[in-house]
């Protein structure tokens, strides 16, 4: 017998993967395409939409045909900040700028002064200023630029939302879209941002649906329920919220470090917003303060550094076993090491290090991770609130024995646990509609956890 399945389509900048979930949420079939990048008008690179657009129908054609699956439903999750722009008969008409296109000074100047200024406008949408990574300000850019394409648009669909109209050719919006560093919403009077009104885009975005919802759509011949789609760093946060009702903060390690604390529902304050605080939105549409530093590429610049200097491989620091006994002579060398971060800096104290006041490589790099998690502390103090009593930290630090004991030692009174689900945006994806598709409800054990306590903790404090 055919076994039912979700399909979820798990959209990165890099990788575009389809999987098929089954309803004990075990991943049993995978496929992933990689698009060569094509250029917008101004010779800047981005997506190439028409390839999106042919993979989207191209793969689901093609598991439509495996006999040993019952596709139940479909969803998207995507990376956030990027609009498609499509005529009344659904045709893109430009290409999907891409989100780290210099914004025009001028234009960006026009716009605050006109609307009451960077700073009001961030509070009020929980934004920092981001340029074209403020997804609303790509919408603005086009009207002021381009005012006879701007008449043209039908539609202006987040990415995840822009995939789902291609199966159900109905537009919708999203809050996790919407909601997240687009100056596009209000989160203190929980709509569109007056300007948004003001400019006449409000009608161009599709009937607002709640994220966990689904339609039936009858797709060649096919009925599937097919989901909204979801902005990834919502979806991702899926599985932790099924699993867990002890107030959390997810810490998502990669290039940046995301602290999300979806039990902080205060509001952004100027200095927050100073700081990289921001907010993200939970897909039943609560506000999920976030506060984010560059660590992760940090990390990789400086380990190229340290094996340099020392001449040793850098794939060799990766399973460095934590040595307390470093960090109690580090204590010593260095003096600041005993004092907690007094200010915020998107950058640690190490670029500024001299590599030849370090015997080895090993006592650099304890001293690079010291560096980075005393910066993390900082960054997730401001989002941290009381009833906090754990975070779970996901992906490439997650695995770092070293940061991970740190870590544990700075908060002693938090726990802490390196965390990880496999294939966490896609399995949130399909946990967002599991009651379209799945007569079962959401399995508690797809996460894995391991503790870390608060060992050596004299040694930092």
């Amino acid at each position: 017998m055919a076994k039912p399945v979700i399909a979820v389509f798990d959209v990165g900048k890099t990788n575009k993967k389809l999987f098929l979930i089954d309803e004990n949420y075990r991943i049993v079939y995978e496929r992933s395409a990689r698009f060569v990048e094509t250029k917008d008008e101004d010779g800047e690179p981005c997506e190439n939409l028409e390839s999106l657009r042919s993979s989207v129908y191209d793969s689901l054609h093609q598991v439509m045909q495996l006999k040993e699956y019952d596709i139940k439903a479909i969803n998207f999750s995507t990376y956030g900040a990027s609009f498609v722009y499509l005529d009344e008969a659904g045709k893109p008409l430009t290409p999907l700028y891409n989100y780290l296109k210099e914004y025009p000074e001028a234009l960006k100047e026009e716009f605050y002064a006109k609307y009451g200024g960077e700073e009001q406008i961030s509070l009020a949408t929980a934004s920092p200023i981001l340029g074209s990574l403020n997804s609303g300000m790509q919408l603005y850019r086009l009207k002021k630029e381009k005012p006879e394409i701007f008449e043209r648009v039908k539609w202006a669909l987040h990415l995840p939302q822009y995939l789902s109209y291609l199966v159900t050719g109905k537009a919708v919006a999203d809050i996790t879209s919407i909601g997240c560093h687009t100056q596009l919403w209000d989160f203190n009077k929980k709509q569109y941002h007056d300007w948004v009104n003001e400019e006449g885009i409000t009608t161009k975005f599709g009937v607002f649906t709640p994220a966990d919802s689904s339609q039936e759509t009858n797709f060649e011949g096919q009925k599937f329920e097919v989901g909204v789609g979801l902005h990834d760093s919502s979806a991702a946060l899926i599985p932790y919220l099924a699993n867990f009702n002890t107030p959390f903060v997810l810490l998502s390690t990669g290039t940046w470090c995301i602290s999300l604390n979806p039990f902080n529902q205060e509001p952004l304050t100027a200095e927050e917003l100073k700081q990289d605080c921001l907010c993200y939105m939970h897909y039943k549409g609560k506000a999920v303060k976030a506060s984010r530093i560059f660590a992760g590429y940090e990390h990789e610049q400086q380990l190229k550094r340290i094996a340099q200097h020392f001449d040793r491989a850098a794939y060799l620091f990766k399973h460095l076993k934590f040595n307390p006994g470093l960090i109690l002579k580090l204590a010593n060398k260095i003096p600041e090491n005993q004092n907690p971060q007094e200010e915020f800096s998107l950058n640690s104290a190490f670029p500024d290090r001299d590599l030849s006041l370090f015997q080895t490589a090993e006592e650099a790099y304890h001293q690079l991770i010291f560096d980075l998690v005393k910066q993390q502390i900082y960054s997730l103090k401001l989002i941290l609130n009381a009833g906090v009593k754990r975070i779970f930290v996901d992906g490439g630090f997650g695995k770092n024995a070293i940061y991970m004991h740190l870590l544990a030692t700075s908060i002693p009174d938090i726990e802490v646990y390196a965390s990880s689900v496999s294939q966490a945006t896609a399995i949130g994806t399909a946990l967002a509609i599991n009651d379209a598709w799945n007569s079962n409800p959401a399995p508690t054990d797809m996460i894995q956890l391991k503790y870390y306590s608060a060992i050596q903790r004299s040694l930092v404090s």
